[in-house]
């Protein structure tokens, strides 16, 4: 059996906001091995809906739609997809009331316009949405099951959980009583510094007996590996992705620096508070960007104590107390005067740790002997101070990004006593999405 996403509206196919509930859908039903064949965006045009219901009806067996919902006039999903199949629109009074309820809960009046959300197709299943004032519904055309729903994320994925997939998983069931279903387990894992294809030649030899699935994705500047374990039962594929897992990690050590949800910034925030650790940033190029990471964690509170933006040379010298003489002799961006800045907040703040980075993000500023992507960075500790040169040649947001990646990956590996390395020399062998580097390392 098979899937086919459907999401709908024009700020899709404008380009305006990016179609994110397409790969919320297919996540959740790879989860039961359901192989989702097509996936189709329309405008809110009756034409273009009538005809992708129509195909996906002929050639799928779930259609799983996102969007179209709303009370608006452009919120077309219900009732085109009851044209298209013939069949007329009822109030459902229940969910009246539950729509009714929502606005009264949240102190607003409910407009006529809003009843329309309470209408189904003859022969729906209404689809309970405890979160918003949209409900879905479910109706069988033939082969397929049309699912619709919200496009709100966050109001799609709890219907999904609650109310469709067990719906999708009774009907597989049901087909042939569970004989050729396999449960499936992934994971996602997250890694720095090593481009897609050293990480594929490092792993290669771990995944050949076909028991896991490893795929790749690039979200720069960090690479996920996602490995898919399928089983005849849950206790052996849990088994299969837990020693997928272990291996990765083994082989690729501190490359890899989360899983799930985890950011580079969430797991140096649980590492600093579990061994109550803090921190403080000394920002010239980054312009407050690391601080910014730190804090939009929950609880930054406990460990991160300030920073500065120290921007011009004259903020380096009145606030951080980098001597000018320095900056005069050595330019901002230079190793003397990053490690002046490290030392100097860490003086002021007295953290465990304090990053510091001075560079040239571009795209002008740079010379033969400083060019553009040219960047210091400085990690000063109870022990010392650790500094780094690298020449990240991408644009100016990314480089940014970056160089805020690298400060924030050496507070993680110096808490784990990992080496302090830079994403090109971690790439023993291939190319990636990870920028090279150039530029003498100094300590």
């Amino acid at each position: 059996m098979n899937a086919e996403i459907i999401t709908i509206g024009d700020e899709l196919m404008r380009g305006e906001i990016v179609d994110s509930n397409k790969a919320r859908i297919a996540e959740r039903l790879l989860l039961l091995d359901l192989d989702c064949r097509h996936q189709v965006s329309v405008l809110d045009d009756p034409a273009d809906m009538r005809d992708a219901f129509l195909q996906a009806a002929e050639r799928s067996d779930f259609v799983l739609v996102s969007g179209g919902l709303g009370p608006t006039r452009d919120d077309l999903t219900t009732a085109i997809l009851a044209e298209t199949f013939d069949r007329k629109l009822a109030l459902d009074e229940a969910s009246l009331a539950a729509i009714e309820a929502f606005f009264s809960k949240v102190g607003r009046e409910m407009v006529e316009t809003n009843r329309k959300q309470a209408y189904f197709p003859t022969g729906a299943e209404v689809l309970v949405n405890p979160i918003g004032t949209a409900p879905g519904f479910s109706i069988r055309v033939g082969r397929a099951t049309f699912f619709a729903m919200p496009g709100v994320p966050r109001e799609l994925d709890r219907m999904m959980d609650e109310q469709v997939l067990p719906r999708v998983e009774a009907q597989l069931i049901s087909a042939d009583g569970g004989a050729s279903r396999r449960v499936v387990r992934a994971a996602l894992l997250a890694t720095f510094g090593m481009g897609e294809s050293t990480l594929e030649a490092e792993l290669l030899d771990l995944l050949r007996d076909g028991e896991v699935e490893l795929g790749f994705r690039t979200s720069f500047p960090d690479n996920f590996l996602r490995p898919v374990a399928r089983a005849r039962t849950a206790a052996e594929a849990d088994l299969r992705i837990a020693e997928a897992t272990r291996s990765i990690r083994e082989r690729l050590g501190a490359v890899v620096y989360g899983e799930g949800v985890d950011t580079m910034e969430s797991v140096v925030g649980r590492l600093l508070t579990e061994r109550g650790l803090t921190v403080a940033t000394a920002e010239s190029c980054t312009g407050g960007l690391i601080a910014e990471r730190f804090t939009d964690v929950p609880g930054s509170s406990e460990y991160f104590l300030g920073g500065v933006v120290s921007y011009s040379n004259e903020a380096k010298a009145a606030m951080l107390g980098v001597p000018e003489s320095l900056i005069a002799r050595e330019g901002a961006v230079s190793e003397p005067v990053v490690r002046a800045m490290a030392e100097g907040a860490r003086s002021r703040f007295g953290s465990d740790f304090v990053i510091a980075t001075s560079g040239i993000s571009g795209p002008d500023g740079g010379s033969a002997e400083k060019p553009v992507g040219l960047v210091w960075i400085a990690l000063a500790t109870r022990d010392g101070i650790h500094a780094d040169s690298f020449v990240f040649q991408v644009d100016r947001s990314r480089h940014r990004r970056l160089t805020a990646q690298v400060g924030l990956d050496w507070i993680r590996r110096s808490m784990l006593g990992a080496e302090l390395v830079g994403p090109s020399l971690l790439r023993r062998a291939g190319g990636g999405s990870a920028p090279g580097s150039t530029g003498a390392g100094k300590s």
